[in-house]
């Protein structure tokens, strides 16, 4: 089956790469969030934030479809375990522009347990890799799947191989393993990102079992010099909350990993391209916090980044004109 072919603008995108990308984050990665994160990385791949498969199929779906052409390469990461309604929602997803479907098999939380969503999947390889054949077939766009390296009580390296041997002879070629365990009940998803330890080295060793598929590396990367060490031994790094919290390492990133001899932008440039945009939304009648609570990690590590900080999180929320304290903020990052 053709695996990548692009529509509509396609011939302008940078080619989907997942040497480096930005992890799918609850609350936080919005059409906003990655517009945004474009404008410091051309080539990383951005992930929306998980949507279900019931909120498309009996929501707004435009509404959690919705995204700017400038996000691309860009991928939609549904949660679900309904073959059906999970090919009726990539179908959706390939309708609406988006370069990869991804299935969610990592999700920790509650909520999503008891709809046999998210990591309590990793306990059903059969199920899983039921969904992404049919998603497979309904679309052309990639399927991929994120996942831990296991749950509680299912945590042997033995049943971790035989999840990813079920999903990859459903024709999954793509996996992005979070290289800790899920404990399903007594923590909560914060601390299921933080408390299990760390593992690369079993995701290491399912690069090793299955050289042919591609191997994402996701949990506890913080810096470019660590994604370099990463992609010796893997196929591609995610990055999550750092990328959120410290936006501006992105803005190398093109460079660093893909080669680019474009100039770095600064953080007065991206807040500059980023301008038109707010300007934009507000005409529409959003609000400005939608967008600025995003960038408010621009604000770190340089004189006035505390000022900076201030105006887009409390000044801006009783400004009568908004953009007049965004400009004020934009002042303080000149020559950053």
């Amino acid at each position: 089956m053709a695996q990548e072919p692009r529509s509509r603008a396609a011939n302008t995108r940078p080619e989907l790469s997942r040497r480096f990308s930005v992890a799918p984050m609850m609350d936080w990665t919005d059409r906003h969030c990655r517009f945004f994160l474009r404008l410091l990385s051309k080539n990383a791949l951005l992930y929306t934030e998980m949507v279900t498969t019931g909120a498309l199929l009996n929501g707004d779906h435009e509404r959690f479809l919705r995204h700017d052409e400038a996000e691309h390469p860009l991928a939609l990461q549904l949660g679900g375990s309904v073959p059906g309604d999970l090919a009726a929602c990539a179908r959706m997803a390939q309708a609406a522009g988006y370069d990869e479907v991804n299935l969610n098999v990592g999700c920790p939380s509650d909520r999503v347990q008891n709809n046999m969503i998210g990591a309590c999947l990793m306990a059903h390889p059969a199920l899983v890799a039921d969904c992404v054949k049919a998603m497979r077939d309904a679309v052309s766009i990639p399927v991929t799947v994120k996942h831990r390296i296991g749950i509680n009580g299912r945590d042997s390296y033995e049943q971790l191989h035989d999840f990813v041997g079920q999903v990859r002879d459903a024709g999954c070629t793509s996996f992005t393993v979070h290289a800790r365990i899920a404990i399903l009940e007594g923590l909560s998803p914060k601390e299921n990102r933080d408390i299990p330890p760390l593992r690369y080295e079993v995701a290491a060793q399912l690069k090793a079992d299955f050289p042919e598929l591609e191997i994402i590396l996701n949990g506890g990367i913080k810096t470019l010099e660590a994604c370099h060490e990463h992609l010796q031994r893997f196929d591609g790094v995610m990055l999550g909350r750092e990328a959120y919290h410290n936006p501006y390492l992105l803005a190398e990133v093109d460079q660093q990993l893909f080669g680019s001899t474009a100039p770095v932008v600064s953080r007065a440039q991206a807040l500059a391209q980023l301008r038109p945009y707010i300007a934009a939304h507000l005409e529409a009648g959003g609000a400005m916090h939608h967008i600025t609570r995003h960038v408010l990690g621009l604000g770190t590590g340089f004189p006035g980044a505390r000022r900076f900080r201030q105006l887009l999180s409390v000044d801006i929320h009783k400004a009568k004109e908004p953009l007049v304290l965004l400009d004020q903020a934009a002042q303080l990052l000149e020559g950053r």
